[in-house]
């Protein structure tokens, strides 16, 4: 027993030393000057790293049909392709769990060591599928994407630095400017692919460069965020009483980071239990983000099979069409993402929220007639963009803006984790079902079999938003306690 205590005491003299340590140099990094002008910089550095988590988030959709092509049809046959990919896609949820493990660090740790190191870690995961000539290594390649993306710490910086009156207007435009900078894969798919489907390992390869670079940039360029210093330092301040005090509050939302603090306090909070229900419904509309590429590379190779090509060779003539799209896609995608910020500040979180919901189902709707119509690439493009963005729209503001109105600061990171974790458990009936679908109907089929999924979605999450949750509209984002709306 008195040796316990001596270890005990040991243990505690050495994490006293070490929070002292970490203390000294918090503060003295707190109270460095801002340089003239520093949000602007800083928001245009995390535009660049927001740029490389779109253009690696979506460079697997927007490649779909052509990596289906050249690694899957080989083995599985043209017509099964793209559903096989699918299938074996699968795998790369073990990234995605590991994630949610690894997300909460933030909260200890701090944002910008997991700001780099997230952007850093996309760009080897393209770098992967970029050098492979094989199936195996482009799945670990996706498992390594998937475990970086999606981390989202750079939303986090927007929204614990912004002004509480223009949050969401600084949140979009970041988002809007990203959106548009995704414009780099079609301008690689033009450049390098051409008329064909060759070249598309280069497309990569120059977006894992894109992605190392901005990592380094904000290395050393970026401050730790001032909301995350001061609920530190807050807390290296306290007494082992106060901290004991705290800890035990933890399902009150007391605990300084940790997933399972997270998942509780998510599922006991009112609030951000039925935002989390509603996401959850919402997430059965990302098959609308899975698939598009796909979606018009089948609708566009129609006119070509029906002039008696075989389907791979009208896969390949369609790709020109595709690329032409894709041009207009962030064009679109952006612009609905800009709308979302200016009106939740202006009506608020949930009337954007149902605004933007309500343009994902008319603009996918177009989007799927006009690609299955050989409507002029540039407009299919742009429907395509502003389903995708309006989707992606809604989802922020639930998901991240909402969800972080409602968290106190020490918990944040974690809870945004939990909710992400939390939600998968809806969003994967939706997927699944998807993905069953489409292995059971085949490739072509691929349009259908989303919108038949994402309309119901769309509908409940709506329902269900606007009559069991609050707005979070001009919320002390540092000031939120966990008790609001209980």
């Amino acid at each position: 027993m008195p040796e316990e205590r001596e270890r005990n005491t040991r243990k505690a003299e050495k994490r006293h030393q070490r929070e002292a340590r970490e203390l000294v140099r918090l503060e003295k990094h707190r109270a460095k000057p801002k340089a003239h002008g520093y949000l602007y910089y800083m928001l245009f550095i995390i535009c660049i790293i927001y740029i490389a988590d779109e253009i690696t988030s979506q460079i697997g959709t927007q490649m779909q049909s052509v990596l289906s092509q050249e690694l899957f049809a080989p083995v599985f046959g043209e017509d099964m392709a793209l559903a096989r990919m699918s299938a074996l896609g699968t795998v790369s949820i073990i990234g995605s769990a590991f994630a949610m493990l690894y997300k909460p660090l933030s909260d200890r740790f701090g944002r910008k060591l997991f700001l780099v190191i997230n952007t850093l870690g996309m760009g080897f995961g393209l770098l992967l599928i970029g050098s492979t000539t094989n199936i195996p290594i482009y799945l670990i390649g996706t498992v390594v994407v998937n475990f970086f993306t999606p981390h989202d710490m750079q939303a986090v910086y927007v929204l614990e630095t912004a002004p509480a009156k223009h949050r969401a207007k600084l949140y979009s435009m970041v988002k809007a400017v990203a959106t548009i900078g995704m414009m780099l894969i079609p301008l690689l798919r033009d450049t390098f692919m051409g008329d064909g489907t060759s070249g598309w390992r280069t497309v990569y390869l120059i977006c894992a460069v894109f992605a190392a670079a901005a990592a380094l940039i904000a290395l050393l360029l970026v401050r730790e965020s001032d909301v995350y210093l001061d609920e530190r330092i807050a807390y290296l301040r306290m007494s082992d009483t106060e901290k004991a005090a705290l800890k035990a509050k933890k399902d009150g939302g007391g605990a300084q980071g940790g997933l399972i603090s997270a998942i509780k306090f998510l599922l006991n909070h009112r609030q951000l239990r039925w935002l989390l229900i509603s996401y959850g419904f919402l997430l059965w509309a990302s098959l609308i983000t899975m698939y598009y590429e796909s979606t018009m590379a089948n609708g566009y190779a129609v006119q070509f099979v029906n002039q008696g090509m075989e389907l791979n060779h009208a896969l390949e003539a369609a790709a020109p069409f595709v690329t032409k799209a894709l041009f207009l896609f962030p064009v679109g995608s952006a612009t609905l993402q800009l709308m979302q910020g200016f009106l939740a500040d202006k009506w608020g979180r949930k009337p954007a929220a149902i605004a933007m919901s309500a343009c994902v189902i008319i603009s996918y709707l177009l989007f799927f007639i006009g690609s299955n119509h050989d409507w002029p690439p540039y407009v299919v493009g742009f429907l395509c963009g502003a389903a995708v963005g309006s989707y992606w729209a809604a989802g922020d503001i639930i998901g991240a803006i909402m969800v972080s109105e409602s968290t106190p600061t020490n918990l944040r990171s974690s809870v945004l984790t939990a909710f992400a974790i939390c939600s998968t458990v809806f969003a994967g009936i939706g997927v699944i079902a998807g993905l069953v679908l489409l292995n059971l109907l085949g490739d072509s089929m691929v349009g259908y079999i989303t919108l038949s999924i994402a309309l119901p979605g769309l509908t409940i999450a709506l329902i269900l938003l606007c009559t069991k949750t609050h707005d979070t509209k001009n919320v002390d984002i540092g000031a939120v306690s966990g008790t609001e709306w209980d």
